[in-house]
């Protein structure tokens, strides 16, 4: 049995518009469900704010930031998550902000193990999916880890090691999942048999924390 829940992120920050969330977590062998979360009172705002509301005909919550939040503290915890190694798939849409300039990327994403002030984190760049640019194509992914290696660190140590390309629309619903054992992890997307990206190194080691949506519009 899978669990669902469905979340609908909405930021004003310059870069993302609207992001939306259909979120599945499961553990290995049982199969045993996490959590479910459909309402705001079931997820921890960390400086954002939650509503209730319908998006295209889903029933979603709306997470805004609430003021002017520094790059990666915009997240809502899922309440009784605690994840080590398994899945998150998620059904989702980003898309760059209205009024956004040209390099608004409507960065989508989920952070786990989050422990404090720290998580891991893997998003997309929908915009950068069908860019007229290879570079920035080959940027369409990025995996990282707050509060110390965002992407630009991440760049400077290891040129591409942590970013790929996969084929990505803005404003478009896609199958995101995040399969993680270890110190490692695998992001497939559109429901792909084979990863787009591989991490054999995540830099909180094997450890455990929570789920949340997260907002990395500057990155």
């Amino acid at each position: 049995m899978r669990t669902t829940i469905l979340l609908t992120m909405a930021t004003n920050m310059r870069a993302n518009d609207i992001l939306l969330y259909k979120l599945a977590l499961w553990v290995p062998l049982t199969l045993m469900p996490l959590l479910s979360a459909q309402t705001p009172d079931q997820l921890t705002p960390h400086r954002v704010k939650l509503e209730q509301v319908d998006y295209m005909g889903k029933r979603a919550v709306k997470i805004v930031e609430d003021g002017q939040v520094p790059d990666g503290e915009a997240y809502a915890i899922v309440k009784g998550a605690v994840f080590h190694n398994g899945e998150i798939e998620v059904e989702l849409v980003g898309r760059p902000a209205s009024g956004a300039g040209g390099g608004a990327r409507g960065f989508i994403g989920i952070a786990f193990r989050l422990q404090g002030d720290q998580y891991e984190y893997i998003y997309l760049r929908p915009t950068n999916g069908r860019a007229d640019d290879q570079v920035r194509r080959n940027h369409s992914t990025q995996y990282g880890s707050h509060p110390k290696f965002g992407f630009a660190e991440m760049r400077r140590q290891w040129p591409e090691k942590y970013e790929s390309y996969v084929d990505l629309e803005s404003g478009v619903w896609t199958r995101y999942r995040i399969t993680v054992e270890g110190d490692k992890a695998r992001l497939y997307v559109h429901g792909a048999a084979q990863p787009c990206l591989i991490v054999n190194d995540l830099k909180l080691g094997d450890s455990s924390g929570g789920v949340a949506p997260v907002d990395r519009s500057r990155d």
